[in-house]
């Protein structure tokens, strides 16, 4: 009887399942939606039918803080046959995810388990970040799951930002936020422009707020580009700016001015208990020697970015609030706030006028003229000399005083002047200051390449070469600079490498060394064929799939000069067509000259702005097309 029982169990259970299993599959409409959306969004396996996002805010007794509610419900459609991703939510100690769910397109839970796991970076010593995820596979054309996530955020400062674009493609996504009549809060539209994003604004008397709706149909998902602007500058999205709170009748200031968001910083910087008696010894033996107050500052803030380790910090209030500078100075180590507060401490300890300064670097679109933390990412050292501000920042290892590296130049920094602040801009340099410069001399020799070349870097380019032979062990310096000079090619041989000082960062990096080049040379009857350029700069920036901006590292300028002697008996048979292209954010060009019996070949490739606009890509591409097809052209010599 009981076995009869079991079997019958048994069956039931397997039936509901696969009852439930059946209703789970796509139909015929949802595969043909599929299949349509599949057209809309070629290159997405997976897309949302529909994002809500349902914004409301709370105030906490407790804690005396304004909270954040987001709930955010996504239904997700398989576009190809299979598909597997992983949804996810990150978090950390100022917010919290109260709820994530996975269901059919039933409304019944899908079994999935979610992982919750800390946030591991070789770049990050101390997180606090968490996330949690799961993977799901679709195992159908048209297969559909509901995602639903809600997430707390316990101090309304820390939430900055809502983004119509995402992972996957929406056909329709909708940010519904509810606004208390109690709380002052701006929805500032950011890079709207070319979008129709339908808005409205209802009010609720009966509960007392305001409801702002925006809806955006077909959001294409982030784009996959490397050197890409930062999302700030692409993609239209909400800047959520809380400026203050009336309860009771009590009005509380957020971020309704710089002045209070320069004065929340203050705060956490007038919390450091920095105690200098450790850093004082090593202050005096860096500029007792000195014989001038350039030399003392030059000495402290070389000895910061020589000897400091940087790691980045991110937990909680350690991600604003700098390290004291004893504690950096006895670890060796730090984030851009401690080794910023380090330098300022040293530099005090000698007599200078140094101040803490926040700053967004170039990844980030706004100013100070929005208060709010998503205006910077950044700290550095401002030293007062002779009533001028240099900026130090001691995380860009071998910069040179008084140079600047490219993330932050031309953007706006926050200096620190006790109970005010002041506001001055990073200056900017042209592409000429980071000059590089190749020279080859080469000549003929049965079938042969031989000469000398030398080269020079100035600027980034300098010191990004520098940077990176100084992370290099002692004893693959050389073979690493030997990889670098023939490009990794077995048919390039470099002999007799003479550089300048390679730990000098005030002065140009000068290699010159001799050369002999195997495989370039071919001949045929009284035919002389050469490839004459082994470099072939800019080659594969061809940009015809790319959908955003080509951001260069910083602004480049390289000149190369290459002389061929023409051996006696010989003449140029034909040369490449001479190329050349010009805008405002580059001058490309390259020109071939004989002149006696040398043939001088010349390359000046300057980025003036560091960035290819998107609107300039069709003329860029051409101009890479016959750049290519020059590289690949061979200089014939006939004999005469």
């Amino acid at each position: 009887m009981l076995k009869n029982y079991l079997t019958f169990l048994i069956i039931v259970t397997y039936t509901l399942n696969a009852t439930a299993q059946k209703k789970t599959e796509p139909t015929l409409e949802e595969i043909k939606l599929a299949q349509a959306l599949k057209e809309v969004f070629p290159d997405d396996h997976v897309a949302s039918e529909s994002e809500n996002y349902h914004i409301t805010f709370e105030y906490n007794k407790r804690t005396d803080k304004v909270e954040v509610l987001e709930k955010t419900t996504q239904n997700l459609i398989n576009l190809d046959s299979r598909a597997d991703i992983q949804v996810y939510s990150f978090y950390n100690g100022e917010s919290d995810i109260e709820s994530f769910k996975i269901r059919y397109k039933t409304n019944r839970d899908a079994d999935f388990h979610i992982q919750d796991e800390a946030i591991k970076s070789d770049d990050l010593f101390h997180n606090d970040s968490r996330v949690k995820y799961t993977n799901l596979d679709f195992p159908l054309k048209g297969f559909k799951y509901q995602v639903e996530i809600v997430k707390r955020y316990k101090d309304i400062k820390y939430f900055t930002s809502l983004y119509f674009n995402d992972d996957y493609p929406t056909v329709k996504k909708t940010f519904t936020i509810d606004i208390p009549n109690w709380l002052d809060l701006e929805l500032k539209e950011m890079n709207f422009d070319g979008y129709t994003i339908n808005k409205s604004v209802l009010p609720d008397d009966k509960n007392n707020y305001k409801t702002h709706t925006f809806i955006l149909e077909n959001a294409s998902a982030m784009f996959d580009d490397t050197s890409s602007p930062g999302p700030s500058y692409i993609y239209p999205h909400l800047l959520v700016l809380a400026k203050s709170y009336t309860l009771n009748g009590n009005k509380i200031n957020i971020f309704e001015s710089t002045q209070d968001l320069y004065n929340w910083y203050k705060t956490l910087v007038n919390s450091l208990k920095n105690d200098n008696a450790d850093i004082q010894a090593k202050v005096l033996d860096l500029t007792q020697d000195a014989k001038t107050d350039e030399e003392k500052i030059k000495n402290i803030y070389y000895w910061v970015q020589d000897n400091i380790r940087y790691i980045a910090f991110v937990d909680g209030i350690a991600g604003f609030k700098p390290d004291e500078a004893a504690n950096v100075f006895n670890k060796r180590y730090g984030d851009c706030k401690g080794m910023a507060n380090l330098t300022k401490q040293m530099l005090i300890e000698a007599g200078f006028d140094a101040r803490l300064t926040w700053i967004g670097t170039n990844r980030i679109a706004y100013d100070y003229s929005t208060p709010s933390l998503s205006v910077d990412n950044h700290m550095i050292c401002t030293l007062y000399n002779n009533n001028k501000p240099i900026y130090l920042d001691g995380t860009e290892k071998f910069n040179a005083y008084k140079e600047y590296a490219n993330r932050i130049q031309g953007k706006q920094v926050l200096i620190e002047n006790g109970d005010e602040f002041i506001l001055k801009v990073v200056p900017q340099v042209n592409a000429n200051f980071n000059k590089e410069t190749v020279t080859y001399e080469l000549t003929l020799e049965n079938e042969q390449l031989t000469g000398t070349v030398s080269k020079t870097f100035n600027g980034e380019s300098r010191s990004s070469l520098l940077q990176y032979l100084n992370q290099l062990q002692t004893d693959k310096k050389d073979s690493f600079l030997l990889w670098y000079l023939n490009g990794g090619n077995s048919n390039i041989k470099v002999e007799n490498i003479n550089t300048s000082n390679l730990t000098d960062r005030e002065i140009p990096v000068n290699i010159d060394y001799n050369i002999q080049i195997n495989n370039a040379v071919s001949s045929f009857d009284n035919t002389i064929y050469i490839d004459l350029d082994l470099e072939k700069e800019l080659s594969g920036y061809n940009f015809e799939k790319r959908k955003t901006d080509y951001v260069f590292d910083y602004k480049k300028h390289l000149q190369s000069t290459t002389t061929l002697k023409i051996p006696e008996g010989y003449k140029i048979e034909s040369l490449p067509k001479d190329i050349a292209i010009a805008n405002n954010n580059y001058n490309l060009k390259v020109s071939f000259v004989e002149s006696n019996n040398t043939l001088i070949y010349k390359k000046d490739f300057e980025i003036t702005k560091n960035v290819v606009k998107k609107t300039d890509f069709t003329e860029w591409n051409d101009f890479i097309k016959n750049l290519n097809t020059l590289y690949n052209e061979q200089i014939t010599l006939t004999k005469q």
